[in-house]
């Protein structure tokens, strides 16, 4: 499998550089050069497989023979240990519970699966890698947990500050050894355009092997793919119809991985983006006009992008024409209030508590499900209550209880070199003090 560049259709690289590297010339995110297709007798039989099976079949052809077929079995079993319930919450709406991973959040599953491919690949290399990456919530915990302690790689994390909860920045900030958290004043944006900076920077780029664990990086979207099969396996057990599907999102990777499922056969009636007040997209779909924005702090932070670098992969899964990409997903914008209420009525009516990210894409489903009356679907659950404390215990008005797993890491210390959104403070830092 070659991925090309989608700035340049020229460049183009096996699945080893891409992971590498990241990205490509003048920024541009790599794509896979063709979709293989699913067979169709698999995914009708789903549940005959095993997750470790299902998973390996999802991933074999992206990887290739860049690894050997056994380790790539370790990884993928490595990646999937853990348990990803579909639950019902009503008659019309289930839950994919991704939270019950080692960072209570979905990215758990590309952040495990990129660390490993990476850090086979980068076993025999002399020259110690820098993992460097944005965080708008959960994807810094997740790679600071993928990556802690393997030898030949540091990480670093930028993340805005006072705009992630007191779990998300624990989970990001206490390991130390091999993991260094940047606490940026500014936002997501800024340390998304930070980070670009860096990976066009020469002089940062001759002097540390930079790469990126965003899921602008193909070894951390491809994977997501995985658990949409999952869901389909437990769908399948209970629903006839194939079901809508509705994503909490922000930077657009984790929608856009269970488009490309899609595409390969995986059975969906509809996709629907749950955006919060930052409505880049739902905006797009309305207008065809495509324009972003400062992004604005809201409950369900790690949706708080105004700029999403993976919508560019969605357009190109579509030929790039909208009158196909607007039939198949469709977008909704839900403000602070309406994803308070939710979380409130689901609690009530239904004993289900949700977390910002989720009642975001419950109102949203629910919208669209009161147009479609006989529709079924599935909100994909990102991360755990217990991450967003006080907005879940304000609606629900319930104490949420700590997992056992967090206990000790909540005692740790916070340990973070506070920067500007400034491109010459990260320079220092990336030059002198890693």
């Amino acid at each position: 499998m070659k991925y090309y560049n989608l700035k340049n259709h020229q460049e183009k690289v096996d699945f080893k550089t891409a992971t590498i590297k990241g990205q490509g010339k003048n920024k541009g995110l790599f794509f896979p050069e063709s979709i293989p297709l699913f067979d169709v007798e698999f995914i009708s039989k789903l549940h005959q497989y095993s997750n470790e099976e299902i998973a390996y079949r999802c991933m074999k052809d992206f990887v290739g023979n860049e690894i050997p077929v056994e380790i790539l079995k370790e990884i993928i079993r490595e990646t999937v240990n853990f348990e990803i319930p579909l639950k019902k919450i009503n008659e019309s709406i289930y839950i994919l519970e991704l939270f019950h991973g080692p960072t209570l959040a979905f990215k758990d599953i590309g952040a495990r699966f990129m660390s490993r491919c990476l850090s086979y690949f980068l076993k025999d290399q002399d020259k110690k890698v820098t993992v460097l990456v944005a965080t708008s919530g959960d994807t810094g915990g997740a790679v600071a947990n993928g990556f802690y302690n393997l030898p030949g790689i540091n990480v670093v994390i930028l993340y805005p500050k006072n705009r992630v909860s007191p779990v998300q920045e624990k989970q990001l900030t206490a390991l130390g050894k091999n993991i260094f958290a940047l606490e940026v004043n500014g936002s997501f944006d800024d340390c998304q355009n930070l980070v670009k900076q860096a990976f066009s920077n020469q002089e940062i780029n001759d002097s540390l092997l930079l790469t990126s664990a965003n899921s602008i990086n193909v070894a951390r979207w491809l994977p997501q793919q995985i658990y949409y099969l999952l869901a389909l396996k437990q769908w399948q057990q209970n629903e006839i119809e194939s079901p809508v599907i509705c994503v909490p999102s922000g930077n657009f990777g984790n929608i856009c991985a269970g488009l490309l499922a899609h595409f390969r056969g995986l059975p969906a009636e509809h996709f629907i983006a749950a955006c919060n007040a930052n409505d880049i997209i739902p905006e797009y779909l309305k207008t065809q006009v495509l324009q972003p924005q400062k992004s604005v702090a809201t409950l369900s932070n790690a949706m708080d992008v105004g700029d999403p670098s993976n919508f560019i992969r969605i357009m190109e899964l579509f030929g790039h024409k909208f009158d196909a990409l607007k039939n198949k997903i469709s977008g909704y914008s839900v403000d602070d209030q309406k994803t308070m209420h939710t979380i409130t009525e689901v609690f009530k009516k239904f004993g289900y508590i949700l977390e910002p990210h989720s009642a975001v894409a419950f109102s949203s489903l629910e919208q669209y499900l009161d147009q479609h009356p006989n529709k079924k679907g599935f909100i994909l659950g990102t991360a755990h209550p217990v991450k967003f404390p006080e907005a879940v215990e304000k609606a629900t008005q319930i104490k949420i209880g700590l997992p056992e797993s967090l206990n000790d890491l909540m005692k740790k210390e916070k340990k973070t070199v506070e920067i500007n959104s400034d491109f010459e403070e990260l320079r220092r830092f990336l030059l002198h003090k890693i």
